[in-house]
C-alpha cells in the first residue's frame, strides 16, 4: 500500500434518529453511500468523469453490520479501504466509528461494485490510470471482510 483515501465525515442529524432513539439503518446505508461518492472523488471516478466517459461505478453488493447504536449528533468517521481491483471491479471496505477511528466500528460494511458503461448497460474495463489509483489504494482486508449470514434453522410450529 502506498497511499491510503481520507476519511469521510459527518454528523448524525435529528432526522435519522428511529423510534428507538438512535440512528436508523437507512442513513447508515446513506453515510456509507456518501463515503463511496468521495472514495470515487479520490480515484479520478467523480462528476467529470461521468460526464466525459458515460461510465460509472455501481454497487451490486454490500453487507452490513450494525455493532453499536449511534445517537443524534454524533461526530462520524468512516475510513475506507480498497481491499481489491482487477480490470472491472472493485472490492471496498468502510468502518464507521464515532469520533476518531482508533477504536472499535460502530458499523462496518463491504462492497462490490462494477465499473458500467451506462450507454451500453454493460461492465466495462476501468481506464489504466483509474485502475492504477485503485491499485495503489490497495490494502489487506479487515478480518471481518468476506463474512456472510450464517443459516438460522426454522422452528418446527
Amino acid at each position: 500500500m502506498s497511499s491510503t483515501l481520507p476519511d469521510y465525515r459527518q454528523t448524525v442529524r435529528p432526522e435519522w434518529i428511529d423510534y428507538n432513539g438512535h440512528m436508523s439503518e437507512a442513513f447508515y446505508v446513506l453515510v456509507f453511500g456518501h463515503s463511496t461518492d468521495e472514495m470515487m472523488v479520490e480515484t479520478g471516478l467523480d462528476s467529470a468523469y461521468r460526464a466525459k466517459t458515460g461510465c460509472s461505478l455501481y454497487t451490486v453488493e454490500s453487507h452490513i453490520r450494525y455493532l453499536s447504536e449511534v445517537e443524534e449528533g454524533a461526530e462520524l468517521t468512516i475510513r475506507t479501504r480498497v481491499i481489491g481491483v482487477d480490470g472491472k471491479k472493485v472490492r471496498f471496505t468502510h468502518e464507521m466509528h464515532v469520533g476518531e477511528p482508533d477504536g472499535a466500528p460502530v458499523a462496518t460494511t463491504e462492497l462490490l461494485a462494477l465499473h458500467i458503461d451506462q450507454k451500453e448497460s454493460r461492465s466495462a474495463p476501468f481506464p489504466d490510470e483509474v485502475r492504477e489509483r485503485l491499485t495503489d489504494l490497495l490494502e489487506k482486508a479487515p478480518e471481518w471482510a468476506g463474512r456472510a449470514i450464517g443459516p438460522v434453522p426454522a422452528e418446527a410450529g
